[in-house]
C-alpha cells in the first residue's frame, strides 16, 4: 500500500501555476516598458543600461515563464487496485 499524500506535499495546481507564471511574464514586461521609455530621457552613454535592460528582459521574461514547479515525474497516486495473491479468488456480490 502506498504512503497517503499529505496536503503539504501535492503539487501546486496547474491554473495557480500558470496564474503566477503569467504574473511573472507581465511584471518582467511592464520593467521592459519602463527601460524603452527611460532610453529617450537617459543622456549620453547611461542610455546602455535601459537598452540592456530592453533587449535582456524578454529572453529572460520568456525563460522565466517556461518553467514550472512540477517535476516530470511527479504525480499523484490515485486509489487503485490491490493485487490478490496468487491462487485466491474472491467473488463480489
Amino acid at each position: 500500500m502506498s504512503k497517503p499524500h499529505s496536503v503539504t506535499s501535492l503539487p501546486v495546481a496547474p491554473q495557480d501555476d500558470r496564474k503566477h507564471r503569467t504574473r511573472q511574464y507581465l511584471i518582467a514586461m511592464g520593467v521592459r516598458t519602463l527601460c524603452i521609455l527611460a532610453c529617450f530621457f537617459v543622456p549620453g552613454w547611461w542610455v546602455l543600461i535601459p537598452l540592456t535592460g530592453a533587449v535582456v528582459l524578454p529572453y529572460l521574461a520568456v525563460m522565466l515563464a517556461n518553467v514550472t514547479d512540477s517535476k516530470p515525474g511527479e504525480s499523484i497516486a490515485g486509489p487503485g487496485y490491490q493485487a490478490l495473491p496468487p491462487g485466491s479468488s474472491r467473488q463480489l456480490s
